[in-house]
């Protein structure tokens, strides 16, 4: 199994607009994302987020170049505090690929508690609009197989 955890994009600040949608440089950044990751040939079950407005308008523009199988939902468990134990749980019995669209600290603590580090033992420096890709393996270990962070991403002319 594949799993894509992803940082939302750049988003308005609460002053700026409560809602808090993406900015437009955070739309251009993850536009640019989800062509590159599309250029990788990723297959995706489906892509998942958690209803909060910046990472449904990730999430959705992520779908449009990805084309996961069963299309985008929001979920539980997905919002900044919540106990990654939750999704662990139900990763744990996951055989599809999948792609989860979210927030620190909860994305952080989730990949901690995937590694079997304690959840405030960070071990991946997410930034908005990276995605970070786990495999697990038959042996039901998971194992970090790469991170890529929008600076990284080429820019197509």
């Amino acid at each position: 199994m594949e799993l894509y955890l992803v940082q939302h994009g750049p988003a308005k600040s609460e002053a700026e607009d409560p809602q808090r949608p993406l900015t437009e440089e955070g739309r251009r950044v993850v536009e640019r994302m989800a062509a590159h990751l599309a250029r990788l040939g990723l297959h995706l079950e489906r892509i998942e987020h958690s209803g909060k407005l910046r990472a449904l308008q990730t999430a959705e523009i992520l779908a449009t170049a990805l084309r996961p199988v069963a299309g985008i939902s929001e979920t539980s468990g997905l919002a900044p505090n919540d106990d990654p134990e939750t999704l662990h749980a139900r990763l744990g019995q996951e055989t599809a690929n999948l792609m989860l669209v979210g927030h620190l600290p909860h994305l952080s603590r989730l990949v901690s508690r995937l590694m079997g580090l304690p959840v405030d033992r960070p071990v991946v420096a997410f930034q908005m609009g990276s995605v970070v890709r786990l495999d697990r393996s038959d042996s039901e270990d998971w194992v970090i197989r790469w991170m890529l962070i929008p600076e990284l991403v080429p820019v197509r002319l």
